[in-house]
């Protein structure tokens, strides 16, 4: 029994802990918030905000807000604040929902969900573009202390399948804060806007906000449809090529040499590829590495040519686009060199000389006998 009464003292403090814990739960009504609005803030960004509900009752609880987003794609998340910010496409319309929530370890307690939405923009169906690309890519700008590297920013697409003949487009990239109107379009044969280029932009390559890029437009036949798209610098940033390759050889050996490319991302941030190839038996090497410099055993008596590319490194940012290849560096002869030649021909001499001198030596030493032999016959 005296053992049996410390478990039971264990026990119902534990059960107590855990009524506790219920107790608000069970007695609190969750009510949803109200004044919920969706507020269009810039190119692809909106603005979620709501107000607790007045009616709400005040335990000395924590009460927090679960939002789910319901298009243009699914997501749910919490916050203990009022307000959200989301970057979303919205020229599917864009819509969201939120409710108030109580939990802890043991209970889970939610309102009903208040919705908002802000609906997709007008335009006839089939006169969007359509296959939007684009391409970042940077620039050394000598002329700038602040802001060494210049991004610039390329886009291409193509002209909606049910949009008019006098259709006519224009694009607008946010970064940011920033928000750029394009100047310098490219055009088909119809005089249409089909591409777009920013020499220079605000998009800074090291950061990693969302590029944002709308195009709408305009006709006198019907409402064109603008589209608006998202972009991860990472996957659209064209990196340049290494600097200054560099390749001699050295007996059997193959040194390669090369700079890290123009980019605001320091040194230690580049992983490189080499292809060597030998042009004599079409051999192709490629090795990745993380260095400036490789060394490869080669066969002295064909050439190559020696290309590097980069991309910057997991470690500074997510995978991306590989460079380009570096031009082609030619190096060795795949002749044999001019002193095997000259070897090889006083190798040949020697031998012909050798058997002149024999040959010599062979009318001297038989020309007495042959006189002999005839004196005899005579």
């Amino acid at each position: 029994m005296i053992i049996m009464t410390p478990i039971l003292l264990i026990l119902l403090g534990a059960t107590e802990m855990l009524q506790a814990d219920l107790l608000p739960a069970e007695k609190i009504s969750l009510l949803p918030p109200v004044n919920f609005t969706i507020k269009v803030t810039g190119l692809a960004q909106v603005l979620l905000h709501w107000e607790p509900n007045p009616d709400q009752e005040q335990r000395n609880v924590n009460l927090e807000y679960q939002v789910k987003i319901n298009a243009p794609k699914e997501d749910d998340y919490e916050t203990r604040i009022t307000e959200s910010s989301c970057v979303t496409i919205l020229h599917q319309g864009f819509s969201a929902s939120v409710r108030t929530i109580l939990q802890n370890d043991h209970s889970f307690l939610a309102s009903s969900w208040v919705s908002a939405e802000v609906h997709a923009p007008p335009g006839s169906p089939g006169t969007s573009v359509v296959n939007l690309t684009c391409t970042t890519n940077t620039t050394a700008d000598n002329y700038s202390h602040l802001r060494p590297y210049q991004v610039s920013l390329h886009c291409t697409w193509l002209v909606g399948t049910d949009a008019p003949e006098d259709t006519q487009y224009f694009l607008y990239y946010r970064y940011g804060s920033w928000t750029e109107e394009c100047k310098e379009y490219s055009k088909d044969i119809l005089e249409r806007n089909i591409a777009c280029w920013f020499p220079r932009t605000f998009i800074h390559s090291r950061g990693r906000d969302w590029l944002v890029v709308l195009i709408n437009g305009s006709s006198k036949h019907t409402a064109i449809k603008p589209f608006d798209q998202l972009f991860a610098l990472h996957t659209i940033d064209q990196i340049n090529p290494p600097l200054n390759v560099t390749a001699e050889i050295e007996g059997t050996r193959l040194f390669i040499q090369w700079e890290k490319p123009v980019s605001a991302f320091p040194i230690h941030c580049f992983d490189y590829e080499v292809k060597i190839h030998n042009t004599k038996n079409g051999y192709l090497q490629i090795e990745k590495m993380m260095t400036n410099t490789f060394i490869s055993i080669i066969d002295d008596l064909s050439k190559y040519d020696v290309q590097v590319r980069a991309a910057v490194s997991s470690m500074c940012r997510e995978a991306g686009l590989w460079s380009e290849w570096s031009q082609p560096i030619y190096v060795g002869n795949d002749e044999q060199k001019p002193l095997r030649k000259w070897l090889l021909f006083v190798f040949m001499a020697t031998i012909c000389l050798i058997l002149l001198i024999l040959s010599l030596i062979c009318r001297i030493k038989l020309g007495p006998l042959r006189q002999k032999l005839k004196s005899s016959f005579i």
